[in-house]
Formats: structure tokens, C-alpha cells, sequence
């Protein structure tokens, strides 16, 4: 699994284009079942996978227990560890970032950013390689 994370219009989505022009990608749904992304990375390709943060948000929307929504997302990536090891394939999660602003006062708005937090650290713990993107520059982190 490969990660990489930045804000919005942060120059992500060029840095994956230009490293990796064959790749596969897919955009969460908000409300798309597990099924419905943790498809099969191409034999030996890579599948970028993106809209985590509407997909994130449609998740909170369905329940109020985060650790619920923890252990879902846990399941769903090594669902996907294993998808990428019979393919031979990697997968390549482009993430949200969200925790260098001003902290919303709607609390809704507080869980979205703690969760995607969580959930990005659990991507990259997970990911043998993450990058950070800021302005278009990038920076390897692990």
C-alpha cells in the first residue's frame, strides 16, 4: 500500500499521474459499501483510490459510534492488504489532509477531522511508503 496525503488543490493527483501513468483509479462514493472499493489492483498495476473524505463523512453521517467506524475501516484495508498480495498489485490511497486549520466549532465538522486523522495514520502505518504534498512540492515521509 502506498499513501499520499495533502490538502485541497495541494498538487496530489499530478504527482500520481506523473509517477504512475498507467495506474487504475477509483473514486469513493459517499456510502459505497466495502465491496464497492476494495476491488482487485490490476496484475502488477496500481489502483489509486480517492474521495476519502466524502466517503468518511457519509460514514459518521450513518453512525455515532467511532470506534465502529475504526473497526470498519480496519477491516476494509486489510481487505485490501490482501487483494494487493493475490494481485501482486499495490494500491495507492490518496488522503485528505485536514489537520493544519482553524478547529471547526460544529462538532461534526471536530469528529470528521479527528477520524480522518485516525484513519490516516492508520493508512500509513500500513503503507510502505507515504508522501506528503504542499504546493505542489512533495516530500517523502516514510
Amino acid at each position: 500500500m502506498l499513501c499520499i496525503i495533502g490538502g485541497a488543490c495541494s498538487g496530489r493527483r499530478a504527482l500520481v499521474a506523473e509517477r504512475y501513468p498507467r495506474a487504475v483509479w477509483h473514486r469513493l462514493e459517499p456510502g459505497e459499501p466495502p465491496a464497492g472499493w476494495a476491488g482487485r489492483p490490476p496484475s502488477g498495476g496500481v489502483l489509486v483510490i480517492t474521495g476519502w473524505a466524502e466517503w468518511l463523512k457519509a460514514l459518521l453521517a450513518a453512525t455515532a459510534d467511532d470506534e465502529a467506524v475504526r473497526s470498519a475501516w480496519r477491516a476494509q484495508l486489510s481487505a485490501l492488504d490482501e487483494r494487493e498480495r493475490e494481485a501482486q498489485g499495490e494500491a495507492l490511497l490518496i488522503l485528505d489532509e485536514m489537520g493544519c486549520g482553524i478547529v471547526p466549532m460544529a462538532a461534526e465538522a471536530r469528529r470528521l477531522r479527528d477520524l480522518n486523522g485516525w484513519l490516516a495514520q492508520e493508512v500509513a502505518s500500513r503503507s510502505r511508503a507515504v508522501w506528503q504534498v504542499r504546493h505542489g512540492l512533495f516530500k517523502q515521509l516514510k
